[in-house]
């Protein structure tokens, strides 16, 4: 006889509207031959007037989600409201009465991931959050399950679709940065307030989930070097262009022996390449790991449905770990490995970019390699085609390798040059 196991679902927006939509309507589907029938017994939402274009019952939705945190009947919550608060609490008393929890929170598990597993391993409950990560793609399955026998050596993430969008418009259409980011709000991939998004701050949270899953690392969002694209300009697109590179906003791992360079920012990688054809608001994460090589899964990384998707995949995992109480419970962040600290941005080595505005006389491009080689900077090649003789010309470079601390020194004695009319333009390269 087939177990009933019952949810309930804390947060009924977007995504939480498709969520409701698969456990309302494929039920049976999902849980045929697992041996439980899934139920969704509860919704608790602020505004329960409007059914969001799906069929609710009405006896299952309440405005009080504690009415789902104290029913004893349900054994799996799902948390969609996101924000800290009052998300945190709610999870944390859902973990305390040892019930599965599945979340698509990033926000707040990047910054309270270890108070979080640390409650759900105490009270033996499950903490599960594929969804948070790359919507649709099941990255941390991929890391937790399918390369768990892989000490991976080095990650390369598009995690933000509205960053990759903006890049997209300006790389096919040649739009400004103002335009492009028009058009993503437009088609609602970008929100009114796109700040979180394009200041690399959204992708820095995911990377701070991916590391403690693929790395065992605990490094805090916070401590994440980040830089957004606001300042990407058309010229530097195409500058990258004819120099045979695309611009893209990465989330960057790597494991030096015990230290891990983590960092999110603008970069060129060369074109052609499987990430520099990651288009409009899709994701891709590329993982090295020291048995299988590089490998490189892409998707959708955000919406209703491949969000939903990844939320019930998470149910239906905890779902079958509940029917089967002799195996231990399992949580999808792994203890951290206190051996390993984040390397120091101003340690990190990359060649660079840069767009310098200056004057054009004679002399300048003699100056600014001059204050290069004082740091050990070599240059690998130079663009200089306007000529606008007593006016202001972009000097385009790039560098060979060099340490950040030299190249910050450089760009500051370079910026203080009399020529200098605008402070150089930095993008960061990575040989993907």
């Amino acid at each position: 006889m087939e177990r009933k196991v019952r949810v309930g679902l804390i947060g009924l927006g977007t995504v939480g509207r498709g969520v409701a939509r698969l456990l309302l309507e494929r039920s049976s589907k999902l849980s045929r031959g697992r041996g439980f029938t899934l139920q969704l017994v509860r919704i608790a939402d602020l505004d329960i007037t409007t059914s969001r274009g799906i069929d609710l019952p009405r006896e299952i939705l309440t405005t009080d989600a504690y009415r789902i945190i104290n029913d004893s009947d349900i054994s799996i919550v799902i948390e969609l409201i996101g924000g800290i608060e009052p998300a945190r609490t709610y999870i944390l008393r859902t973990l305390e009465k040892g019930k599965g929890v599945v979340t698509a929170n990033k926000a707040l598990l990047s910054q309270h991931g270890e108070e979080l597993l640390e409650t759900a391993q105490k009270n033996g409950a499950q903490l599960f959050f594929e969804a948070s990560v790359c919507g649709g793609i099941p990255i941390i399955r991929i890391l937790r399950e399918g390369l768990v026998a892989n000490r991976i050596e080095r990650l390369y993430g598009i995690l933000n679709g509205t960053t990759n969008y903006i890049l997209t418009r300006m790389t096919r259409e040649e739009s400004s940065f103002g335009e492009a980011l028009r058009q993503a709000q437009q088609r609602g991939y970008a929100e009114t307030d796109p700040t979180l998004d394009i200041s690399g701050q959204d992708a820095a949270q995911k990377l701070s989930i991916l590391l403690r899953v693929g790395f065992n690392a605990s490094i805090q969002m916070g401590d994440i070097f980040c830089e957004g694209i606001e300042n990407i300009a058309l010229q530097d697109i195409e500058y990258a262009r004819e120099l045979g590179y695309t611009i893209k906003l990465l989330a960057i791992a790597k494991r030096l022996d015990n230290r891990i360079e983590a960092r999110v920012h603008p970069v060129l990688i060369p074109s052609g390449t499987l990430l520099a054809d990651v288009k409009d608001e899709f994701n891709s994460v590329e993982l090295t790991g020291d048995a299988v090589g590089t490998q490189i899964f892409y998707g959708k990384g955000a919406g209703e449905m491949p969000t939903a998707s990844a939320v019930v995949a998470d149910v239906i995992e905890i779902a079958q770990q509940t029917i089967q109480k002799s195996l231990p419970t399992e949580n999808q962040m792994p203890p951290a490995d206190e051996r390993l600290t984040l390397l120091p941005m101003e340690e990190v080595e990359t060649p660079y970019y840069f767009r310098f505005t200056v004057i054009d006389e004679p002399g300048v491009l003699a100056e600014i390699a001059r204050l290069l080689a004082v740091e050990g900077m070599s240059i690998a090649s130079v663009i200089q085609k306007e000529r606008r003789q007593g006016g202001t010309v972009p000097i385009v470079m790039m560098t060979h390798r060099a340490r950040e601390r030299a190249m910050c020194r450089t760009i500051s004695n370079i910026d203080q040059l009399p020529v200098v009319k605008a402070p150089t333009q930095v993008i960061r390269v990575e040989e993907v």
